[in-house]
């Protein structure tokens, strides 16, 4: 019991803030991979993984049944799950890829705000040990387990400092790495509109939700672009700490 007592105040327990540096700087880096195409396809195996296992959680929390997850050497992945072809199970299903990494990074924010980096690090490997028992091919395995090795290494062995700025480095790229999906998203779909495919049966999760719901897949990039922002915008006005928030300036008089 002393060990559980022991466990549960380091995980529910607050760490002090880091410097504003740290921050900043894990800022910067997190956007130099984002925005950096050879950087970019290595580090968005991540959000793949976010994405898939957004997936797989809904199609479990609406009654569906989770078949299992496939990640592939280009980033790509695919969730299956199987039950009613039609309603509003499958449409929450396929419409929860795109928004769960941005909403995942919002999280994040939130949590490191509250000084809970232990927490936010235990959540995401809580996250990805369930996502691993979902993988049904040996490349997504290994995805997922070299990604929860490195966030384990660190929450058991990383000093505080190093524990800040890998923390608020995972919470920037899921802000900022939540974003380019959609982005690129859009890109494939003009692509393929610009090649006169006519009567192609667009594959991506916009079109299938066009065919789900009825609601052009435009407007679903658009749903898919929307929260992605508001989720970076508020994310970074929780990473930013309030000493470099605009002060109020003193009325006449005041103090």
């Amino acid at each position: 019991m002393s060990v559980l007592r022991e466990l549960w105040d380091r995980v529910a327990g607050t760490q002090p803030a880091p410097t504003v540096w740290i921050i900043v700087v894990a800022g910067l880096a997190a956007l130099f991979v984002v925005a950096n195409n050879r950087s970019w396809h290595l580090a968005r195996n991540a959000i793949t993984i976010a994405h898939e296992g957004g997936h797989a959680l809904v199609s479990v929390l609406t009654g569906r049944r989770l078949e299992g997850i496939r990640l592939h050497s280009d980033t790509s992945g695919v969730t299956y799950s199987s039950g009613r072809g039609t309603g509003i199970g499958i449409a929450l299903t396929t419409a929860a890829g795109y928004i769960t990494p941005p909403l995942l990074g919002a999280l994040a924010a939130w949590l490191l705000a509250a000084h809970h980096v232990t927490a936010m690090l235990w959540l995401l490997l809580a996250l990805l040990a369930a996502t691993f028992l979902a993988i049904r091919n040996l490349y997504g395995a290994l995805a997922v387990l070299v990604t929860a090795a490195a966030v384990c290494a660190v929450s058991l062995l990383a000093t505080a400092e190093v524990q800040a700025v890998f923390s608020y480095t995972t919470a920037w790229f899921l802000l900022l790495g939540g974003a380019r999906p959609v982005v690129e998203l859009q890109r494939e779909r003009a692509r393929s509109a610009r090649r006169g495919r006519r009567g192609y049966p667009g594959k991506t999760d916009a079109d299938q939700l066009a065919r789900l719901t009825g609601v052009p897949g435009g407007v679903w990039v658009v749903v898919f672009g929307v929260v992605a922002v508001a989720a970076l915008v508020l994310g970074a006005r929780l990473l930013v700490p309030t000493a470099l928030h605009v002060p109020h300036l003193p009325t006449a008089g005041g103090s």
